[in-house]
């Protein structure tokens, strides 16, 4: 061991100390992560339950009082109402998603970039928004009133809008299997005669049928426990999501929240279970020699596609506009002349200008701290050895959160931090737990970046590193961060706009120094300031969509220094 040591030039001690710190940065960050996410995650997740079921006096009721919730009528119409909302809504967005992705990705029509920029708006703005478009379009003075025979209170209000707010959602996952395809598969199935429609059926639909799949529980799940739009527009049609959050906020029963709480989980982790299933039994898409798939040119198929993108495009451009265009009308409908006065929030109720600075502190200290923390987590699982006992654990419990709704994650923070007897009790409706909060509802998405993209560096980069007595934690800052940069920022992005748009979770757990913006909008919207409302959610959807573009334009300098290894060295003669 001395002769090496003499070799490599590097003293005992200083080979000690490295190795010493290696271990402080390893095992020591994967047990410090390991304990964030049973905080974060796992215990609360445990209160729900133990709230649900807990027989004390002040608790859940126990199982009798979950018997009677279950078997009343009340809960079986809420039940009723949350189930065919969900699925008339998945319905109708998980078919236009697919053909709206089938366009960007297996077509030639024009201006693709615009179109698919058009789509992801709704990702920058809250659920709530439109919901409040739709008021103001078909509500009772709105400006399409006539075009429906009854007003867009109630069950076609709701499914308009969670259709809306989710497709993006939808579109996402279904542009990511569209986008993999063998050109070799295509050819084939030409060269023995087979038609566009018969090559669909026989190699583009089993190829992304687990998408599709994947994209309805995605929906269904996100309709099933929103409330922000059946708060705004549900009228008297009533859902589970909207009963447990009267339930806890207006109301103060704890116990029926809880149990109402456990039955959003149930969707959600049923759809996880099957998902993660056909996934391990459909295997890769494509392999390391699929060649790159070229659409041939099709006028008619491309006017068909182009007619199908525009319809959508014109309206959800629609929606978000008339919502913008509300917030600035002076008194609607009497007076449409263009005023700010919707903006000045201080002369309103709900929250003002605090809560919108509260917000973009939330966001920026969910996308700093969640970033550095997601991504640091993911390479201790990723590139370091040992420990795999733990190193499974980690990865469980960074899945959980993709199966827990937001608003049952928030309602098992409201179970866990607001205990008297529990030391993290002062937490409670601090900054600091709101953005605890945020990094635990998005650290799934955020985490499966992260990894993706470590997967796709050679190990030998840390072998190198220790062949040559190089601290880990100096090869992961010098080097593994610039070489990730790309996929760093665009969990930086992700982290930001969620933050700034999310409600499920946030709502029970913020306090009158610590509301949020998202939360301003339902506050507004309950005391009759619609036009205040529309005037908080364009802010939130032009702050977000301002600091994706400003990350997006800031980063080209970092990534053409970061990511001049990618480019070819020059040619020489």
């Amino acid at each position: 061991m001395d002769a090496v040591i003499k070799l490599d030039n590097v003293p005992a001690k200083g080979a000690t100390r490295v190795a010493l710190g290696d271990r402080l940065f390893v095992t020591g960050g994967k047990y410090l992560f390991l304990g964030l996410l049973i905080l974060a995650v796992l215990l609360p997740l445990l209160a729900i339950f133990w709230r649900g079921f807990s027989g004390e006096a002040g608790q859940g009721g126990g199982f009798v009082a979950a018997r009677e919730l279950f078997a009343s009528a009340n809960f079986h119409w809420l039940l009723a109402n949350s189930l065919k909302v969900s699925l008339s809504v998945a319905a109708i967005v998980v078919p236009t998603a697919y053909l709206f992705a089938y366009a960007l990705q297996r077509t030639l029509i024009p201006a693709k970039g615009l179109w698919r920029g058009i789509s992801l708006l709704p990702l920058l703005a809250p659920s709530m928004l439109p919901g409040i478009a739709l008021i103001y379009l078909f509500g009772n003075q709105g400006l399409l009133r006539e075009w429906l025979p009854d007003n867009i209170y109630g069950f076609w209000g709701i499914v308009l809008g969670e259709a809306i707010y989710t497709f993006p959602h939808a579109l996402m996952v279904l542009l990511s299997a569209l986008g993999m395809a063998d050109a070799r598969l295509f050819d084939a199935a030409a060269s023995m005669g087979a038609g566009s429609w018969k090559a669909f059926r026989s190699i583009t639909w089993p190829a992304t049928r687990q998408a599709v799949f994947a994209a309805f529980c995605l929906v269904f799940t996100l309709t099933i426990t929103d409330f922000g739009v059946p708060v705004v527009v549900g009228g008297d049609y009533q859902v589970l999501a909207l009963e447990a959050y009267k339930a806890v906020v207006g109301q103060q029963q704890f116990g029926r929240g809880a149990l109402i709480g456990m039955v959003l989980l149930l969707p959600a982790l049923l759809s996880f279970g099957v998902d993660a299933w056909l996934r391990r039994r459909q295997g890769e898409a494509m392999s390391g020699r699929a060649q790159v798939f070229h659409p041939a040119p099709s006028k008619v198929r491309d006017a068909c596609f182009l007619a199908l993108v525009l319809v959508v495009c014109a309206v959800l451009l629609l929606v978000l506009g008339m919502a913008v265009y509300s917030s600035l009308v002076k008194f609607w409908p009497y007076n449409l002349s263009l005023s700010l006065r919707h903006y000045a929030f201080e002369e309103t109720a709900g929250g003002g200008w605090l809560a919108y600075r509260n917000s973009l502190t939330l966001a920026t200290c969910t996308a700093i701290f969640g970033s550095a923390l997601i991504f640091t987590g993911a390479y201790l699982m990723e590139k370091t050895r040992g420990q795999q006992w733990l190193n499974q654990a980690l990865r469980l419990l960074s899945f959980v959160p993709m199966a827990v709704p937001g608003l049952v994650l928030g309602l098992g923070y409201v179970f866990f931090f607001n205990l008297p007897g529990n030391p993290l009790h002062a937490l409670y409706g601090s900054m600091a737990l709101l953005v605890i909060c945020s990094i635990a509802h998005f650290l799934t998405t955020a985490q499966m970046t992260a990894t993706t993209a470590l997967r796709q560096l050679d190990g030998e980069f840390e072998a190198a590193a220790l062949s040559l007595k190089a601290p880990l934690w100096r090869h992961y800052l010098r080097v593994t961060l610039p070489i990730c940069l790309p996929a760093l920022l665009d969990i930086i992005r992700y982290l930001f706009v969620s933050a700034m748009t999310t409600v499920s979770a946030a709502i029970f757990l913020y306090s009158p120094d610590s509301i949020l913006a998202s939360v301003a909008v339902l506050n507004m919207d309950d005391a009759g300031n619609v036009g205040g409302a529309a005037a908080m959610s364009t802010l939130i959807l032009l702050t977000s969509a301002a600091v994706s573009l400003l990350l997006a334009w800031a980063s080209r300098g970092l990534l053409r220094r970061s990511q001049a290894w990618r480019q070819g060295s020059p040619a020489t003669t």
